[in-house]
């Protein structure tokens, strides 16, 4: 039995327009020149942020009227919410190690992608209250970390054991270079100047600028950071992954937060004559 929430069709709509919009926030420097001196996007990030906050609201919204999310399902939210943002302080910032992934991808494994897509990107949000990390880069976190928790409620709903834990633990380090790999992209056209060979062209083909960028994302970040952030991902789902997989799930079942309201049909003893009264019922015995 899998304790994820389904995904309705209304919300499959949602998360498919958010994806495109947060793609192209990242992407758009290929396609539409830009300026590099427009320093690391300070003016276009409020703009992102303010875009944001629409889309997760919709995405709650589609969640409840379609029926897969509930009150329980929102207070767990913000009870994993809260965790992510108390356990990232405890690897950010050193070598790549962070340590908010794993229950980002474990909990989007359980309860669905919407679950994840909101669930990543209020942990972004919480832990950078938290750190005090609220910078022009906070929207693209938050998009980045989105994306991992819905990838992670996509995955396919029947492995358990040892294959779903190989499945997490695979999907959890690609998805720690994924992230390293937005995130360079977000200030990549507008950090490093127009004078070396990894810089960003303004008006250049797209497959030239995706090669200084690939180039760029692996000499600074995929043999340091994005590695670390990868091992620490998947050791932390090896060793405590089966433990909190069997929590979440319990969790859900006991709150059933996709179990349907049902109304009894039996009909109910027959009033024996006599016991009935101008002014009402009286019960039966």
């Amino acid at each position: 039995m899998t304790t994820a929430l389904r995904i309705a069709p209304r919300t499959a709509v949602v998360l498919v327009l958010a994806s495109v919009a947060a793609l192209a926030t990242f992407s758009w420097p290929f396609f539409v020149p830009a300026q590099p001196e427009s320093m690391a996007r300070t003016t276009e990030a409020p703009l992102v942020f303010i875009a944001v906050l629409p889309i997760l609201l919709a995405l709650v919204l589609a969640e409840l009227s379609s029926g897969g999310i509930d009150s329980k399902a929102l207070a767990m939210l913000g009870v994993l919410a809260a965790v992510n943002a108390a356990l990232r302080p405890l690897g950010a910032g050193t070598a790549g190690i962070e340590t908010v992934f794993f229950l980002l991808v474990l909990a989007g494994r359980v309860f669905g992608p919407g679950f994840g897509f909101l669930l990543g990107a209020t942990s972004l949000f919480a832990s950078a209250l938290l750190t005090a990390g609220v910078g022009p880069w906070l929207p693209f976190q938050m998009l980045a970390a989105a994306w991992i928790g819905l990838g992670a409620g996509l995955l396919p709903a029947r492995l358990r054991g040892r294959a779903e834990i190989a499945v997490l633990a695979g999907y959890g380090a690609l998805a720690a270079y994924g992230y390293g790999l937005l995130m360079n992209l977000w200030f990549w056209p507008f950090s490093i100047g127009a004078d070396t060979q990894l810089s960003y062209v303004a008006g250049a083909p797209v497959l030239d600028n995706l090669h200084r960028f690939a180039v760029f994302t692996a000499v600074t970040s995929t043999f340091g950071w994005d590695t670390g952030r990868a091992i620490t991902t998947v050791m932390a789902i090896v060793l405590v992954g089966p433990a909190v997989l069997a929590a979440l799930r319990r969790a859900a079942r006991r709150a059933a937060f996709d179990a349907p309201v049902t109304f009894a049909t039996t009909p109910g003893p027959a009033i024996p004559p006599g016991q009935a009264s101008g002014l009402g019922v009286r019960p039966p015995g």
